[in-house]
């Protein structure tokens, strides 16, 4: 990689690491980076550090004294390491898993003068940065981290500080900030991020679990221990009243039953949300294994399924089970809300573009997408599914909060429509897991279209007319 023409002060500083102490410097670098990784080992490596610095200086003040050629000695505290030993720590530095930052700077009211010494590859990937030399206002924006970094740099002083960054995909970090020995007057600072997100959304899981599910059972479990106390009592002896209360307490532990499954479900999917899948899933053929499985539903609902789909492979990049739920969710919910007698159309489009992908569905009925995908580079093609169904529909002011957990629309929770209300919400954790998108349209009166897409993957074979109806 080329560096670009910079301010000297971090080029100077650069140089200087490398050419009066590239081996104590690393080193020191390398043990203060491996104590904030590990708390319980962090003396032992501040005191290593601490060593090898007073080494390195008492070494460099006699051979200045004695104007002599330094002695041969270990190769982490020589003054003059071998290339090997560079070449080693270089990629020690580079190995590290978390983000590792190395900060100079000049005057304590120059921002401008911060910039980046070293970047090691996670930092470089992370930040889109070169190795050194970038501004580091460019690369860090939180307020409170270049705050902790003025304070090493000019304080002297340790930190750690929270830090998050934003986008369809949120990140939580811890950020490490710690002084550095400089080898001249230059102030030199240590910044380490630590990736917290699976911690912080293991920690937001545990809470929401808690507090919906201990709202939403609250119900069922009501009614079972009235019925349970009811037929203890009075009703001991009631056959027919007995018959009807364990219906009921049936129907309410099947309730709960799947409830409990959708939220462990739930808890699953955003574990994992921010690990985009590897594997590889043919939309169309997942769709048609969904219909298969719905057909006795939609026979007792006397709701007809029917796919559209202009042939041929439809290839995505997914993980099936999860792909199939998507499907299996918005045809049930196509089919929990049609009327007898009525159509669930199931809709097949693809390779195609963003734009084409969100195009209408259902022309002027009110649109709102509810998941969209980060832009990348180059164009990006799309598989896409749409479920429409003549039901009800929704008003507007229903659709942003239609992937809300247990959010239901008004009037339309009668025990003819069981649910949970965690159907579209898991639909949208998958999808952003995929890196896809998800839009809906609806007009109150004439049913509603949810439309799923997933990046394409592969080659795209062109094939016959698929019209299949159950």
């Amino acid at each position: 990689m080329v560096d670009t023409p910079q301010s000297p002060v971090a080029p100077a500083a650069a140089s200087r690491l490398w050419t009066t102490g590239i081996g104590p410097g690393l080193a020191v670098v390398v043990f203060l980076v491996m104590a904030g990784l590990h708390p319980d080992l962090a003396g032992e490596m501040i005191a290593a550090a601490t060593v090898i610095g007073i080494g390195s200086w008492i070494l460099s003040r006699r051979a200045q004294q004695q104007a002599v050629a330094p002695q041969p000695a270990t190769a982490f505290v020589s003054e003059t390491p071998t290339p090997a030993t560079a070449a080693l720590l270089d990629e020690v530095f580079e190995a590290l898993t978390d983000p590792v930052l190395v900060i100079s700077g000049s005057e304590a009211d120059d921002f401008a003068g911060r910039r980046v010494v070293l970047a090691n590859r996670e930092a470089r990937d992370l930040f889109r940065i070169q190795r050194r030399g970038s501004l580091l206002v460019s690369v860090l924006r939180d307020p409170a981290v270049l705050e902790a970094i003025d304070e090493a740099l000019f304080g002297r002083v340790s930190r750690s500080t929270d830090y998050a960054t934003a986008g369809a995909r949120p990140r939580h970090w811890r950020a490490l900030t710690r002084p550095l020995p400089a080898p001249d007057s230059t102030p030199m600072a240590l910044v380490v991020l630590r990736d917290e997100t699976d911690v912080r959304r293991m920690e937001l899981m545990r809470v929401d679990f808690l507090a919906n599910a201990s709202h939403e059972l609250k119900t069922p479990l009501a009614s079972l221990s009235g019925f349970i106390e009811t037929l203890k009592g009075h009703a001991r002896d009631d056959e027919k009243a007995r018959d009807r209360f364990l219906d009921i307490m049936s129907a309410q532990a099947d309730r709960m039953s799947r409830l409990v499954s959708d939220l462990l479900s739930l808890s699953r999917i955003e574990l994992n949300e921010h690990i985009p899948p590897a594997g590889r899933v043919d939309l169309a053929r997942a769709t048609m294994d969904v219909i298969d499985a719905v057909s006795v539903l939609s026979q007792e609902a006397k709701v007809t399924v029917r796919l559209e789909h202009p042939g041929g492979s439809t290839p995505i990049t997914g993980d099936r089970d999860e792909i199939l739920q998507v499907v299996q969710n918005l045809v049930d919910n196509g089919i929990k809300y049609s009327p007898a007698g009525g159509e669930t159309v199931i809709t097949l489009k693809g390779p195609v573009t963003l734009e084409e992908a969100q195009a209408a569905a259902m022309p002027g009925a009110q649109r709102l997408p509810l998941l969209t995908p980060d832009r990348e580079s180059g164009e990006v093609r799309y598989m896409a599914v749409t479920v429409r169904d003549n039901g009800p529909g929704m008003a507007r002011e229903h659709l942003p909060r239609l992937t809300e957990r247990f959010y239901r629309v008004e009037g339309q929770k009668s025990g003819d429509r069981p649910g949970t209300g965690l159907g579209l919400a898991i639909v949208k954790h998958i999808i952003n897991r995929h890196r896809g998108g998800l839009t809906v349209e609806s007009t109150p009166g004439n049913g509603a279209a949810f439309t799923a897409f997933f990046p394409a993957a592969g080659r795209h074979d062109a094939g016959m007319t698929v019209n299949r109806t159950t």
